[in-house]
């Protein structure tokens, strides 16, 4: 996973003029969850910028509502790579990873961003792109290699999700696919459907010609 600094501040006046002004700032609005847990009632110190969520009613969740650049972020989010964040809040050093990204639907600007934080010993769940590797031998037979899932949820400590999930589809026959279920990458928990296709070779006119003219034969 590829290192991505980034310098936010913490937001403590919320609502629909303070994003706003923000916005026409070319900031955007964030916030860092994942934060730790603690028993409620909570009178604890908070943070600039923190506040505490309900998640049970006996614990609450430490969240943190922060602005960024728009420009600084710029390629942490049109790029297909995957990062661990060094969050630097004001001073305050956190490791996070991308979790979401609301865009407007019409001009397609960035109105939000979700970022988790993370650490080494609890695990989170991601979507990491497929990368397909190799020869299938069904295409060198006529088929067409289709790929039904360009990304795979997966469970694992940050520092162990790779960039790529690499599949190699040297064996995949005429016809054949390949499900989430026949794939195993060490350290990772794949959590999509075990009978979710993820790449399959299909039969194309040319493939199936060919066949029926060899059974004729």
């Amino acid at each position: 996973m590829k290192k991505f600094q980034l310098n936010a501040e913490p937001r403590t006046v919320l609502g629909k003029k303070s994003v706003k002004a923000l916005r026409a700032e070319g900031k955007i609005p964030a916030v860092l969850n994942g934060g730790k847990h603690v028993q409620l009632p909570y009178d604890g110190p908070l943070k600039e910028g923190e506040k505490l969520v309900n998640v049970d009613g006996k614990l609450g969740l430490i969240t943190t509502d922060i602005a960024v650049k728009n420009e600084d972020v710029r390629k942490l989010i049109y790029s297909p790579d995957i990062f661990e964040i060094d969050l630097n809040i004001n001073g305050d050093e956190r490791k996070a990873v991308l979790k979401e990204i609301q865009f407007q639907p019409v001009k397609d600007t960035i109105l939000h961003l979700d970022f988790l934080e993370v650490n080494n010993e609890k695990p989170i769940i991601m979507e990491v792109p497929v990368q397909i590797e190799g020869h299938a031998e069904g295409v060198k037979a006529g088929g067409k290699l289709t790929l039904s899932m360009r990304k795979l949820k997966v469970k694992a400590i940050y520092d162990k999700i790779p960039d790529r999930l690499v599949i190699n589809v040297d064996n995949l026959g005429l016809g054949k696919s390949l499900a989430v279920g026949d794939l195993h990458f060490e350290g990772l928990e794949l959590m999509n459907a075990k009978n979710a296709v993820v790449c399959a070779v299909q039969l194309t006119r040319a493939a199936r010609g060919a066949a029926a003219k060899a059974d004729t034969k």
